[in-house]
């Protein structure tokens, strides 16, 4: 055997200083290629920076030379043309209105006076803070250079200031006038508009600050929204008769970033990415690992919450079979999952409807599986318990969709009704305990109203029975007068009699009432009913009862002893708030109306002439057990709310100086929704 093949493998710190060492050479490697390559790139994008700073100056000293040439060319036509003085002053303002940055036009004599001026319109104030005399130097010597060249010639620069401390730096052009002898005209020019009109010419140039400077960097005139960042800039000559302008061209870009384009941005980061990816291969098994005990975690959890929920859970597949239901929906119906899931007609359909649920189920397998509607509607149902109990119940049901989209039957929640249903009864029993006592209550209120109403017929009685014992006693009966005289005091008595058994009667009949269904009754039947009781206490009290209601009264359908109810415990208000001294005995009146609003609704209204309801009291007017007398219950106004809503109407009030007017709306018998 070789001594090579005898050879220890090398010790674990070797081989992993070895595995180190090679990948920190690798990423050194990487390293060094990306900060050379951000270089590289830096360089190149400095370069091309510049470049553009360098065009741009190129074009804009063109496109300045070509400005200038152009207004040399048009002052030329004001110089050669033989014109009027009016008519060279129209054509001069014409071409300053044109040209921004001709400011000024002049002609001026062999001695240099001004002989006419015509200045831009929008620079009125120009040469107002320094006369124009005392800035002609340098267009003096321009026009004496442009005589002895014989040709135009352009001035140096001078700053021209305006009122307001501002200024602005001006050339002029001298152009020599041959036929004037000696003559010439001289045409200022804004620096600042050369520079705006250069820029506005190329849109290359709109990033960069375009200005005119002197020989030693000092900057005459600049134009540009960007300022510039003084990194990239480039300078040009432009040579003119007479003089030399340098501008200049100043980028507003800055020092190229670190990364300054996708390219170095893409190769770093896809190397960055290599390394992580080796990072990330290493911790995939133990990541793997802690998602499987989290998944193992949230189905327990899972488990858990769904046998906690009193709520039924049902899944089936796309042919109606029950592939899973929690312990809460076999509580409901009695059965096991195992009895659910291998039955083909599920045992908790009512036989009397098994031919109904299995039609409806075979409407939505025809439709494609797909449940119309929302998921959050309920549809109510009725399932059978295994004892044999039927069990209303509440189904919200949605598609169940896999991991790919695709639908693989229903899941369906199913809320038990039973419990509900019983604590509604229980609620609709209170609700008529509640009306029998504030019917009784009522009667019972009303009882001395009716001791003093059937004093007066008892009374009248008795003292007719009286007289006609008296009569009889002194044995003149049998004379005619007489006679007459004992039947006219039995038909009094046989009168009063009758008016207290009314009086009786009325009272008997509303409280022994006890039908509930719903009928078409004519409002005037439902007045009618309660006038006697309302006159009771209205004639106790001193007010009058007027009823508005036309003929023949509209029909509403109604729960007549409800309703009666309703407008006897309202004009009983009414009365009631007139009793004080606030309504003098003249004003007690309590109107009773009825009229149709429309084809659907009859309005009832009962209005008193009383003080009106505080603000403080139309609050809580109708919280049951509130209420302002001390004898009083709190219930009426209530129980007369709940019965008009239990009708669809409404009940309402307004309130003022003059009274408190209740209305409450009922459906017209013969209304489109009578029969709703």
């Amino acid at each position: 055997m070789s001594a090579a093949a005898t050879a220890p493998p090398p010790p674990a710190p070797r081989r992993r200083w070895r595995r180190v060492l090679l990948w920190g050479l690798l990423i050194g490697l990487l390293a060094v290629a990306q900060a050379l390559l951000v270089f590289l790139v830096l360089v190149y994008e400095d370069a091309r920076a510049q470049d553009r700073s360098e065009a741009v100056a190129a074009s804009a000293a063109a496109e300045l030379r070509q400005q200038l040439a152009r207004g040399l060319q048009t002052l030329q036509i004001l110089v050669w043309s033989e014109r009027s003085a009016p008519q060279w002053r129209s054509d001069s303002a014409e071409l300053l209105s044109s040209r921004r940055e001709l400011v000024r036009i002049e002609r001026r004599d062999a001695s240099f006076r001004i002989v006419d001026a015509v200045q831009a319109p929008h620079l009125v104030a120009l040469f107002q803070a320094i006369p124009r005399a005392a800035l002609s130097l340098e267009a003096e010597t321009a026009c004496g250079e442009a005589r002895r060249a014989g040709s135009p010639a352009f001035s140096r620069s001078y700053f021209a200031p305006l009122q307001g401390g501002g200024g602005m730096e001006l050339m002029d052009l001298c152009v020599p006038l041959e036929a004037t002898d000696g003559g010439s005209l001289v045409a200022s020019f804004s620096l600042g508009a050369l520079l705006e009109a250069a820029l506005a010419a190329d849109a290359a140039m709109r990033d960069h600050e375009l200005s005119f400077v002197e020989g030693d960097g000092a900057r005459l005139a600049r134009a540009g929204h960007a300022r510039g960042a003084g990194v990239y800039r480039a300078e040009r000559v432009v040579d003119l008769p007479g003089v030399k302008l340098q501008v200049r061209a100043d980028s507003r870009e800055g020092r190229p970033h670190l990364i300054p384009n996708l390219s170095v941005a893409l190769v770093v980061g896809l190397s960055m990415a290599l390394m992580a990816l080796v990072l990330l291969l290493a911790r995939d098994v133990r990541r793997r690992a802690a998602a499987e005990e989290r998944l193992a975690e949230a189905l327990a959890f899972r488990k858990a919450m769904e046998d906690s929920l009193v709520t039924g859970l049902r899944a089936r597949d796309l042919e109606g079979r029950i592939t899973y239901v929690n312990p809460s929906f076999c509580r409901m119906v009695g059965f096991s999952p195992e009895e659910l899931q291998s039955a083909s007609i599920p045992p908790y359909w009512p036989p009397e409807r098994v031919a109904e649920y299995s039609a409806r189920q075979a409407q939505r397998l025809r439709a494609g599986g797909h449940v119309s509607g929302d998921a959050r509607i309920g549809n109510e149902t009725v399932f059978m318990h295994k004892n044999g109990e039927r069990i209303p119940v509440v189904i919200y049901e949605a598609p169940l969709v896999d991991s790919s989209g695709r639908q693989t039957g229903w899941m369906s929640a199913a809320v038990d009704l039973s419990e509900q249903r019983r604590i509604e009864d229980l609620s609709r029993q209170q609700q008529e305990r509640l009306q029998a006592t504030a019917r009784l209550a009522t009667v019972g209120e009303m009882a001395s109203l009716l001791s003093h109403e059937l004093n007066q017929p008892l009374a009248a009685i008795a003292s007719y029975a009286s007289g006609s014992l008296n009569l009889l006693e002194d044995g003149t009966a049998s004379d005619p007068g007489d006679r007459e005289m004992l039947r006219q005091a039995m038909g009094r008595i046989a009168e009063q009699a009758d008016r207290a058994g009314r009086t009786i009667k009325s009272v008997h009949d509303f409280v022994r009432r006890r039908e509930q269904a719903r009928e078409a009754v004519p409002a005037a039947l439902l007045v009618d009913a309660v006038l006697p009781l309302v006159r009771l206490q209205a004639r106790k009290s001193g007010t009058r009862i007027e009823v508005d209601m036309p003929t023949p009264a509209p029909r509403v359908l109604a729960d007549r002893t409800m309703v009666e109810q309703v407008l006897l415990n309202l004009t009983r208000n009414g009365i009631q708030a007139m009793e004080g001294e606030e309504t003098p005995l003249s004003q007690r009146v309590l109107r009773i109306g009825v009229r149709a609003i429309n084809a659907d609704w009859v309005e009832f209204a009962v209005a008193d002439a009383g003080p009106g309801i505080a603000p403080e009291v139309a609050q809580r007017l109708f919280t049951p057990f509130f209420t302002t007398r001390s004898e009083g219950m709190g219930l009426g106004l209530s129980l007369c709310r709940t019965v008009v809503e239990q009708h669809g109407g409404a009940l309402d009030f307004d309130t003022g100086g003059a009274g408190t007017r209740f209305r409450f709306t009922l459906r017209a018998a013969n209304g489109p929704g009578a029969g709703a």
